[in-house]
């Protein structure tokens, strides 16, 4: 009797390691780091004008993370939904169809995340614009609506937008423009039309990273019919646009910094090319999926580390 109660003992904390385990891999937090980049680039860019709010930055910082994992979350279920995690997929195991979680605990905590999301959002609008009642407030609510649709509509729903090849364009969009313009704007109440070329920068690279994943998992999207790039145009396109990414979002800088030159220390993010190189011929079309997989990760930390190494030579200048 004194063994059984043992080994029912030893059940029940491995158990929740395993869920814990699986909502963390879900979450997937190599995702992260991307998507904090622009934000980071653009209290970056305030502060350089004397205009860092540490309570705006923070909050940005906790409504982004949301944001993230609700779209880790919704990309989660909807693959399986859509049969994109059922035809022999490359990358980490989905926890909707792999059976650790289940559909119905992952809507409840897409629902869970979306209400954060909005609730931190809020919190940050206020906090920026003192007020609830202003057309600065409901315009960035406005974006934070949509944030949080785009978000969930990825890849889940009846007809996901990323299964009709626009998740390049969601990215730039949200992970460059609105991202940095946007973090700016609410930590200055200042827009300068130049800003829109650093956020170009954060758009490419976190299109590359993007476009990575999609060269990865090519063959099992082209069964499910998610019509990405890779898919669209094949691998070797696909190679290019992911080279043509990386140059744009470097050429994108060094013009903003030309253009806005104050010191040679605003061109300290050349120090991530060597890294940016290795990304840029890293892989070929006859690659494994899973040698293109490594480069997933390498590309979104090279991305943050581009936007601290380039706010800080804007701070610095």
């Amino acid at each position: 009797m004194s063994t059984v109660s043992i080994n029912k003992s030893n059940e029940l904390p491995e158990n929740e390691s395993r869920a814990v385990s699986a909502w963390v891999s879900a979450a997937r937090p190599r995702t992260l780091p991307l998507a904090l980049a622009s934000i980071i680039l653009g209290t970056f860019l305030a502060a350089s004008v004397d205009l860092f709010d540490v309570k705006i930055f923070s909050l940005t910082i906790l409504t982004t993370i949301c944001l993230q994992v609700l779209s880790n979350f919704a990309n989660d279920y909807g693959d399986t939904q859509n049969g994109a995690d059922l035809v022999g997929r490359v990358g980490p195991a989905r926890a909707v169809q792999s059976g650790q979680i289940t559909q119905s605990q992952m809507l409840k905590a897409m629902a869970l995340l979306a209400i954060l999301s909005l609730i931190f959002g809020l919190l940050l609008l206020f906090s920026a614009f003192q007020s609830f009642n202003s057309s600065e407030f409901y315009s960035f609510l406005g974006v934070g609506l949509l944030a949080i649709l785009a978000a969930v509509t990825y890849t889940a729903g009846k007809k996901p937008y990323g299964y009709a090849g626009f998740g390049d364009l969601s990215v730039m969009i949200f992970f460059g423009l609105v991202g940095v313009i946007g973090t700016f704007y609410l930590q200055t109440k200042l827009f300068d039309f130049l800003m829109i070329l650093p956020a170009l920068s954060s758009g490419f690279f976190a299109a590359t990273v993007l476009n990575i994943n999609n060269l990865r998992d090519i063959d099992s999207d082209k069964i499910a019919g998610k019509k990405t790039i890779p898919v669209r145009y094949g691998k070797r396109f696909g190679i290019r646009y992911h080279k043509f990414s990386i140059l744009s979002g470097i050429f994108c800088a060094i013009v903003y910094s030309l253009l806005n030159y104050k010191s040679p220390v605003q061109f300290l993010f050349l120090l991530a090319l060597p890294f940016f190189f290795k990304i840029f011929t890293g892989f070929g079309v006859t690659d494994s999926p899973q040698k293109i997989d490594t480069f997933l990760k390498k590309m979104a930390l090279t991305s943050l580390l581009f936007s601290v190494l380039f706010g800080l030579g804007q701070v610095l200048s």
